[in-house]
């Protein structure tokens, strides 16, 4: 993928279009730059989708966890997510109907220290755990918030069946009202 110049190593996840990346800082007595997107590195993954959406967020406290979020179409959107300070424990959840890996959940720790950037395509709720005080994310996202199309799921849903690492210390009241999943959840069309 990309060209012979790629700052990025792409790494397998089982899941078909969720890639995960290590970013490849070019370093000296200074510190080091990284590269945090290029499009034309990243194509394949973006699939001639832009970004139109860049966000931050910052987490307080350890324990606390975000999640898990989405948007149906036509708002469906790849995110390309990483962890600028602190640790987080990322979560990805297969909400595509057709997938094989449907309501599958995969997880990896993001921190500043790993490099590492999580590409989610279209059709998977996200959340995370922040694992330290003080986390900082970065969000690059193919299509804006439209609260009209967002969705969550409850993060403590036993039926995603997600082993936080720590006890959960704090949620968003918009997270505490997402809804468990019924029998009737078939999940999502892209």
């Amino acid at each position: 993928m990309g060209n012979i110049n790629n700052r990025f190593e792409f790494i397998p996840t089982g899941f078909d279009g969720l890639t995960l990346l290590r970013r490849k800082p070019i370093g000296d007595s200074r510190g080091y730059l990284q590269r945090m997107f290029c499009a034309e590195d990243l194509v394949e993954v973006l699939e001639g989708q832009s970004i139109l959406q860049i966000n931050h967020t910052f987490t307080k406290n350890l324990g606390t966890v975000r999640g898990m979020h989405y948007q149906l179409p036509p708002f469906s959107e790849t995110k390309v997510i990483s962890c600028q300070k602190g640790r987080v424990f990322d979560v990805a959840l297969d909400l595509r109907s057709s997938s094989k890996t449907f309501m599958k959940s995969f997880v990896i720790e993001l921190s500043e220290d790993n490099h590492l950037t999580l590409c989610i395509p279209k059709g998977f709720a996200h959340g995370f755990q922040a694992l330290t005080n003080n986390c900082e994310m970065l969000y690059l996202h193919t299509e804006v918030y439209s609260a009209d199309f967002e969705r969550g799921i409850n993060a403590l849903d036993k039926k995603i069946n997600i082993e936080w690492p720590l006890p959960v210390t704090e949620r968003s009241a918009r997270d505490l009202s997402h809804p468990m999943l019924t029998e009737h959840f078939h999940g999502i069309e892209i």
